[in-house]
């Protein structure tokens, strides 16, 4: 019987062959794995590397929630979900302590984007998901145009995203975890910054504004402005980050949020209010939804109706809501007349607010304004103020000749209105006469405006809206608490008086005084408001967390620079690794 002696010495050979087959495959694997760690700016870790490998020779599936997020576009769709979450801690569900945790999800998304430019990409997607949300009820006005608007803003959140991933990403140690305490929360202030511009929307959604019923921040405003109230909200939401994805960085994420803590607590408790300098009774009048025709007419009359009741009151003032006059007063002198007639009868001025088209005059071109106007018993006083800040697409459309297509989209402004040129202080009569600081509607949003008035003596803070286009939306209820922060600031008491609610009033510190006039309600309400003295370090020292911010972004540019300046040039690249299926000649396919 004949032994086949040559079949082993050909068994060991196909098992030689196949012992380089998988390690060729192993090498490739582990190759690929260490390039993905390098993209993400990981350690290449030798036993992570091995570990996935294993797992790739064993064939073993990776969970569902990886595979999604590995796919572009899962990873897009959930940094748009991530990043409108924000918007549940405004009003009207006033989640106010969600604000401290709503973006913990997408910068965990960010800071596990494979690369730095994925991470810009996410942030910019989080940043439309954001802007549609918290101006969602600009839809029926906008359409379409609102996701235009939304991806142009959401650029602004790109940089941001990088900045999570450069600080955050891969495996940080604890002094970057540390230095992303301050710097992320400085990065978000600045896109708050920028689009605070006029022309950019203005500042409607600062998450600083999700606190306005929370003393403890309110006193934080009086300090820094409702931009000191933002930090503290991206600080504790950098730090829940750091406590969930980088274990060996806790004591510091617990260190800065302890930081936070006593910090809003020392404040709560050792910085000084204005104090208390008499009362003023003033009287709200929102007339209710009023539609159909001649609605400004009816409107004006149902106003007219509401303010007799107020007769008797010992009021000092009476406040009618944005657009409540639809005619300028010269133009019209039978409405200043009856108007004069009102102010007899309560035994109050009245504010009024005159949405009309004006003649050329002393007061500036000929065009639609939005004026505040004192009405006396004898009529006008001549106290004016002409709305300054005016509502992009809502008053105006920026740069009309390229934009006004937006026009026949929505419901844009099919003629720009004309701007004031400063601000007003307007004063009752009488000795000691109370001093009125008007705004007109968009204008409560703005930081700066009620502060300045405040600086030129104003002692009630004024702003006249209407909501109406919006009636079922939470625009109403977003517009009514940017007033609690305006008056914290500026340690003034401030009426947001509308014509369809919601109508609300607030103390020097910010607390609501009275109850709201909600968006069903056609009523008169007269509340009796504390008057305060002296200033709040907001008002004296104004926008320093801002600067505060630019100084830590300034650090790290200067730190990185001269870290880059140090770094030797990068020697030649390794060569890659050949299997016996690839050469330089041949690589493998």
């Amino acid at each position: 019987m004949r032994i086949p002696v040559g079949r082993p010495k050909r068994r060991e050979g196909l098992e030689g062959h196949e012992q380089q087959e998988h390690g060729a495959r192993h090498e490739r694997v582990e190759q690929r794995e260490r390039v993905k760690l390098r993209d993400r700016g990981e350690r290449h870790d030798r036993g992570e590397c091995h570990e996935r490998v294993k797992r790739h020779d064993r064939g073993e599936s990776q969970p569902f929630t990886r595979l999604a997020l590995s796919s572009p576009w899962w990873r897009g769709l959930a940094a748009v979900a991530a990043g409108a979450l924000p918007a549940l801690a405004f009003p009207e569900p006033s989640l106010w302590w969600f604000a401290y945790v709503a973006l913990v999800p997408w910068m965990l998304l960010v800071r596990s984007a494979p690369t730095g430019r994925r991470g810009a990409v996410e942030g910019w997607l989080g940043g439309i998901g954001f802007m549609i949300a918290v101006h969602h009820w600009l839809i029926p006005s906008l359409h379409v145009f609102i996701v235009v608007i939304a991806a142009l803003l959401g650029l602004m959140w790109g940089p941001w995203g990088w900045l999570v991933w450069s600080l955050l990403g891969g495996t940080p140690s604890p002094g970057r975890a540390a230095a992303a305490l301050a710097i992320v929360p400085s990065g978000w202030l600045m896109i708050e910054l920028a689009r605070s511009w006029e022309g950019l929307g203005g500042p409607w959604g600062l998450l600083g504004a999700t606190q306005w019923e929370v003393s403890p921040a309110l006193k934080l405003a009086s300090v820094g402005g409702v931009w000191l109230v933002s930090l503290l909200v991206l600080a504790v939401n950098t730090a829940v980050t750091v406590l969930v994805a980088v274990p060996h960085a806790r004591t510091a994420a617990v260190g800065g949020g302890l930081i936070c803590a006593l910090t809003t607590t020392a404040v709560w408790m050792w910085v000084p209010q204005p104090g208390q300098s008499g009362r003023a009774r003033v009287a709200v009048v929102q007339p209710g939804v009023v539609d159909g025709m001649e609605s400004v007419e009816r409107r004006f009359a149902r106003s007219e109706e509401l303010t007799r009741q107020l007769a008797g009151q010992n009021l000092d003032l009476v406040v009618w809501g944005e657009s409540s006059v639809g005619s300028d007063l010269r133009e019209r002198p039978d409405l200043a007349a009856r108007l004069a007639v009102l102010s007899r009868a309560v035994g109050a001025e009245l504010l009024v607010n005159v949405d009309a088209r004006r003649r050329a005059g002393g007061t500036g071109p000929a065009g639609i304004y939005k004026s505040s106007v004192l009405v006396g018993p004898q009529g006008p006083t001549g106290d004016r103020y002409d709305k300054m800040r005016l509502v992009p697409f809502g008053e105006y459309v920026p740069a009309r000749a390229l934009l006004g297509w937006a026009t026949s989209v929505g419901k844009a402004a099919g003629e720009d209105r004309l701007r004031g040129s400063r601000p007003v202080v307007m004063v009752l009569p009488g000795d000691g006469g109370l001093r009125l600081g008007p705004l007109v509607c968009f204008e409560s949003a703005f930081p700066d405006m009620s502060r300045r008035l405040a600086r030129d003596g104003a002692q009630l803070l004024i702003a006249q809206s209407a909501t109406s286009s919006f009636q079922g939306s939470w625009a109403p209820e977003q517009h009514a608490s940017l007033a609690a922060l305006r008056a914290a600031e500026s340690g003034r008491p401030m009426v947001h008086a509308t014509l369809t609610g919601v109508s609300a009033v607030y103390g020097p510190d910010g607390e609501r005084v009275g109850g709201p006039l909600g968006t069903e309600s056609s009523t008169a309400a007269v509340y009796d408001i504390p008057l305060a003295r002296g200033t709040t370090p907001y008002v004296s020292f104004g926008d320093w967390p801002v600067y505060g911010a630019l100084a830590v972004l300034a650090a790290l540019c200067a730190t990185e620079g001269a870290r880059s300046l140090r770094r030797p040039a990068p020697g030649p690249g390794e060569p890659p690794v050949h299997t016996t299926h690839e050469s330089a000649g041949r690589p493998g396919r």
